[in-house]
């Protein structure tokens, strides 16, 4: 008989950024072998939110957020980003009498044997026997994906001249920011490169992107071929990468990083104005730019090959073989 599909839980606070870590990780898994993904958000009350997970207790959970008393099966894998979801991570194999293979990306920083396995990256330096390393984050990129989405923007861009630059602009962090006066001078080598090689623009910025930093982003770089997206309607950040020649990244994001190097085309760093020294950020970038996916920004276009990051596939296959091996 064929067996049944894998259940996967993918289980997060709800935010994009967070969540399509998990979500692109239990993806990759589905790619492998047959199984079913339940989406579930995990949300605590405003005046607990930020407490120590080990204090929280079930009590405190908002309402609408996924209970863990309310399950009768529980899954084959549960898969979890954020630290909103810890507290629940750290007692599922509890809960389903070991039942569920726990996965948690990201480093959790608190009860770090309490995870079947932990989906690091390798840039924050964890070790332990639960750990498996990779370049950057999980998420959900992958050719076909990027593909699938392009025909629904075609209108937009398919008459856009080459080279195609896609920009996407990070903002403010513990460890950078993006002040008016450094976002001009970004816009400026921005503007000069693709006027330089007669291409075109595709940008977006983040939640986390000033907005002072965009005003004046838009501002200079308005009048070149291309889309600067407002963030209305459905996020056309597949079908620019797809479209794209070259990828233009900010240093801030790692999940940014790491998205833009999946795709294989030339990724280019931009600068930011660091507010501590970049430490885990430079031994991402280090990691990519010995990939050969990424380089700094030196203001030229110059195109360079190298092959697809597939972290994400690689940490997909590292979870079935733990599983097996459990």
């Amino acid at each position: 008989m064929t067996p049944p599909p894998l259940s996967i839980w993918v289980v997060s606070d709800g935010r994009a950024g967070i969540q399509n870590q998990a979500l692109g990780l239990a993806e990759a898994v589905q790619r492998l072998t047959p199984a079913e993904i339940d989406i579930k958000h995990v949300r605590w009350r405003p005046a607990f939110d930020r407490w120590p997970s080990g204090m929280k207790t079930l009590a405190m959970l908002a309402q609408g957020s996924f209970d863990p008393r309310t399950v009768d099966v529980w899954p084959d894998l549960w898969i979890a980003t954020g630290r909103a979801t810890l507290p629940l991570s750290a007692k599922v194999g509890d809960w389903s009498d070991g039942r569920t293979f726990t996965v948690q990306t990201q480093d959790p920083r608190w009860r770090n044997t309490a995870y079947d396995l932990i989906v690091a990256p390798a840039h924050d330096g964890l070790s332990g026997d639960n750990v498996f390393e990779i370049v950057g984050s999980p998420h959900r990129i992958t050719p076909q994906a990027l593909a699938q989405a392009a025909p629904a923007f075609a209108e937009r861009i398919g008459a856009l001249p080459h080279p195609r630059v896609a920009v996407m602009i990070g903002g403010r962090s513990k460890a950078f920011d993006l002040p008016p006066g450094h976002a001009a001078d970004l816009a400026d080598r921005i503007r000069t490169a693709i006027q330089t090689a007669n291409g075109s623009l595709l940008l977006t910025f983040s939640r986390r992107t000033p907005e002072a930093a965009q005003a004046v982003m838009i501002e200079r770089l308005s009048d070149l071929p291309g889309w600067i997206w407002d963030g209305t309607g459905d996020n056309p950040l597949f079908a620019m990468l797809d479209a794209a020649d070259h990828i233009l990244v900010t240093e801030d994001s790692a999940n940014m990083a790491a998205e833009a190097a999946s795709t294989g085309k030339p990724v280019h760093i931009l600068p930011m104005v660091a507010l501590k020294p970049p430490g885990k950020f430079a031994r991402l970038h280090a990691d990519l730019a010995a990939h050969g996916a990424a380089r700094p920004f030196d203001g030229r276009l110059d195109a360079w090959s190298a092959a697809p990051l597939n972290e994400t596939e690689r940490a997909a296959r590292a979870v079935l073989e733990a599983m097996r091996a459990r």
